[in-house]
């Protein structure tokens, strides 16, 4: 199950993010907000990384106007690894490399192709489980 919130700055992009995961075929949660009406996206950011840390879903996608603010939010939760993503190549390196739990996009810099192109190289990576990754890993989590 993926995990998908937003703040107003990113809730057209998160429609059409979830219009595609369901063309695709994949399961998500809405955590908001559900219109762009002013919010505050640390609220999104929690919702999404509890998530995740919970185990009720097993990625996250989060999108605000830049995704730097609703990034850092949601880093600060213990066993969080959001990766702000403008391109494909960080979104797969992120996976591969931090084994990244979370992707953050920013609506107002990156256009809906893109987004999507990020989103699903973000999802179709897997975590390379080399053990110099999985060292650098735990470095962060301690």
């Amino acid at each position: 199950m993926i995990a998908i919130g937003c703040d107003h700055g990113g809730y057209d992009l998160k429609q059409e993010i979830m219009a595609h995961l369901e063309e695709r075929g994949l399961e998500y949660k809405d955590y908001g907000c559900y219109s762009d009406e002013s919010v505050d996206y640390p609220v999104y950011a929690k919702a999404v990384g509890n998530a995740i840390v919970s185990g009720e879903c097993e990625r996250g996608i989060l999108i605000c106007g830049t995704g730097v603010g609703i990034s850092i939010s949601a880093n600060k939760i213990k066993g969080i690894r959001a990766a702000l993503c403008g391109d494909c190549f960080t979104a797969q390196e992120t996976r591969a490399h931090n084994n990244s739990n979370i992707v953050a996009i920013g609506a107002r810099v990156t256009g809906t192709g893109l987004a999507l192109k990020i989103v699903d190289t973000f999802l179709d990576t897997p975590f390379s489980n080399e053990e110099r990754h999985i060292r650098r890993i735990k470095q962060i989590e301690d």
